[in-house]
């Protein structure tokens, strides 16, 4: 549904400060997972050990298993906010208004209604492997807070509402912001006094879903960690990282095995931690043997913003399962809309904006693909209102031959 624009009041924000500065610099960097001059990668106890129901399933796919191929899809689900505001703040006050300003977009682009076209999409393409990041979770909490939103169990709850049997077989725990205070007055956040009494926290997840309908593919060792290059920025209320990681599992399809592994680099605005994380992602995670690799990687194919590309897919690394020359550009990134109050990113833009391709599936070893098995999902409006799309990015979909 069309929300409308929640009132977002600067005086309230302003008297928050004081409040701000004491919650959140703790906060931010309470569950960052160690220093950040140290590797971390770790077992992931929150995934399953073994995957693989074949009970449930009724024949082979349509995209032939019977010859081991394996369709895989890739897709950032969009924290639905530019986090802009709160990042670019020079004082407490802006600050706090900036968290109300996003968290009332995260409101206004509708997850929930977001999750059902992601939904869809599995529905109709049926992936085996599906890699997802910015699967974001949003905790509210204090007096009468506005609803907070698990991505990933919204989008777990959509895809059993289809008959559809996925697992969250491993989840790479990234940042974890907060609490903030949220000076939403229009939503009971605000008292008088003023005082805010409302806290919001943002929680950042790289997820690896399998499909439990599959015949023969099963799955174990979930493995996570983060990148020990990390961004930290600083803001008015201490530094703060968006903590970059990666997931992964040991999986064989029909006896083949291979490695898949989940990723979500840094952004093109901070080049040389970027490319940096490329290389501990090519040097640890997606090293040696058959390996499928999807994520957002934050890196335009074309090089005309940095070389991780060109590193992931030099010769003897990764190989890119979109064939630039076959299927065109394939640009997935991304849908931008500026429309005040609301943060950057409303996805009320009516007109696709997507301009470079940095969503990716990658190969090596016996995992093959001639780059013409493949197709861009959530690139059409979903629906006549906004959020006009399921993501800020276009998925991407690719069937694979494990020879």
């Amino acid at each position: 549904m069309h929300q409308p624009h929640p009132s977002i009041p600067r005086t309230a924000a302003l008297f928050a400060a004081v409040l701000a500065l004491a919650l959140f610099p703790a906060a931010a960097g309470a569950n960052h997972h160690g220093s950040h001059g140290k590797g971390r990668g770790h077992q992931n106890h929150h995934a399953h050990g073994h995957g693989g129901h074949p009970g449930h399933h009724q024949g082979f796919h349509g995209h032939g298993h019977a010859n081991r191929d394996l369709t895989v899809m890739t897709q950032n689900l969009y924290l639905g906010s530019s986090l802009g505001p709160a990042l670019e703040a020079t004082t407490p006050e802006a600050f706090v208004e900036g968290v109300a300003r996003i968290y009332a977009t995260v409101q206004y682009t509708n997850f929930p209604r977001r999750a059902e076209a992601i939904a869809d999409e599995v529905e109709e393409n049926e992936p085996d492997l599906i890699g997802l990041q910015e699967v974001t979770k949003w905790t509210t909490e204090g007096q009468s807070p506005p609803a907070g939103y698990d991505f990933l169990a919204i989008l777990e709850s959509d895809l059993a509402a289809r008959g559809l049997h996925y697992t969250a077989a491993a989840i790479s725990h990234n940042a974890k912001i907060g609490p903030a205070p949220l000076a939403l007055a229009t939503q009971g956040c605000v008292q008088p006094g003023p005082t805010i009494t409302c806290f919001v926290t943002l929680e950042d997840r790289d997820v690896i879903l399998v499909n439990d309908d599959t015949p023969g593919l099963t799955w174990s060792n979930p493995q996570s960690g983060l990148y020990a290059t990390q961004q930290t920025v600083a803001s008015p209320v201490g530094p703060l990282s968006f903590d970059r990681g990666w997931a992964g599992i040991d999986a064989k399809l029909k006896h083949q095995p291979f490695r898949f592994v989940d990723t979500h680099l840094e952004t093109e605005e901070s080049p040389l931690v970027q490319q940096t994380q490329a290389s501990e992602f090519l040097a640890g995670p997606a090293k040696g043997g058959t390996i499928v690799a999807t994520g957002d990687f934050n890196s335009a194919s074309d090089g005309s913003t940095t070389t991780s590309y060109a590193q992931l897919t030099a010769p003897g690394k990764l190989r890119d399962s979109w064939n630039e020359k076959l299927l065109g550009p394939g640009n997935s990134c991304c849908q931008e809309s500026n429309t005040p109050p609301l943060a950057p990113g409303a996805l009320n833009n009516p007109v696709s904006t997507l301009g470079t391709r940095i969503d990716l599936i990658l190969s090596r070893g016996d995992a093959r693909s001639d780059g013409d098995d493949a197709h861009l999902i959530g690139d059409t409006p979903f629906q006549l209102e906004p959020p006009f799309w399921p993501s800020d990015h276009a998925g991407v979909v690719s069937t694979l031959r494990l020879n």
